[in-house]
């Protein structure tokens, strides 16, 4: 399968280490033993980046990721991402997919859906979520084009809202998951920043992609400013010297600031995202903690 990047696909949809290391940081006190002892949630990880091994072998792929210490699993949404890779998945029952999910040792806490599913056939998302078990239903991008305008970006922010409006009356919470894009400036003024304004703090709640720590922005500082607003957090690293995503503990993100402000952001969900090869190291520094 040819690879695809998830912000390739959602632009196309729309019209995505261990204990040697640990000794080291706390070594240098950047980590101290009383923090880490904050580090209470429940390790997931994000199926996107592993989706060609996933579909050929759900339930052996699914238990490999428990086998290296994760607890939870974020799907992406095998109807809305069947042009993506997912279409093995998209017939999977709900109540088969939840047992599979459980029998692998994992918990099935959200998954990612693309614009045009939750706008036509939203009922039929809901119920299926409902049916596995998740409370968390997320937005991965509006798909709007590079040139919409911040009155684009308000409207689509409001169509959000009506969703959330739904799925909160199923008990379901809907979340927003950013992407570079949304810190984007236009004329001047960040999209993210409108966006957390425009959205109903009720309704929609925000998935911090870590990753935008590569264009000098932080979890932490957003979990301080906008206490309650997050729904959870996709963690991810970055090196400045190799210009590129590392496994978690050896980028620059300062991760017992993050631990330490996460919870005051409301998150009740960390997923990793990265390339397959940065799981096993990741999960390895954050178990850890």
């Amino acid at each position: 399968m040819k690879r695809i990047t998830r912000r390739d696909f959602l632009g196309k949809s729309a019209l995505g280490i261990g204990s040697a290391l640990l000794s080291r940081n706390l070594m240098a006190g950047t980590v101290s033993a009383g923090e880490m002892k904050k580090v209470k949630m429940p390790l997931g990880f994000q199926v996107w980046t592993i989706r060609e091994k996933l579909v050929k072998d759900f339930p052996g792929t699914l238990k490999e990721m428990s086998g290296l210490g994760y607890k939870t699993v974020e799907m992406c949404s095998a109807p809305g991402y069947a042009m993506a890779g997912f279409a093995p998945l998209a017939n999977m029952k709900a109540a088969e997919m939840k047992k599979i999910v459980e029998d692998a040792g994992l918990k099935l806490e959200s998954t990612h859906y693309v614009m045009n599913e939750l706008r036509n056939n939203l009922d039929e998302r809901i119920a299926f979520a409902a049916e596995t078990g998740q409370k968390q239903m997320i937005l991965s991008s509006f798909g709007l084009p590079a040139k919409a305008t911040m009155s684009d970006w308000m409207k689509a922010a409001d169509e959000l809202n009506a969703i959330g409006a739904r799925t909160k009356a199923a008990g379901i919470q809907t979340g927003f998951h950013n992407h570079h894009g949304e810190f984007g400036k236009i004329d001047g003024v960040l999209i993210y920043d409108e966006l957390l304004k425009q959205f109903d703090p009720e309704l929609v709640k925000m998935q911090f992609q870590v990753a935008v720590v590569s264009i000098g922005y932080k979890a932490a500082d957003y979990f301080n400013k906008y206490p309650g607003r997050f729904i959870s957090a996709h963690l991810a690293d970055w090196s400045e010297s190799e210009k590129k995503s590392v496994v978690l503990g050896k980028g620059i993100v300062d991760w017992n600031e993050f631990f330490a402000a996460v919870k005051k952001g409301g998150a009740k969900n960390i997923f990793v995202e990265m390339d397959p090869e940065t799981f096993a190291g990741s999960a390895a520094f954050i178990n850890s903690l």
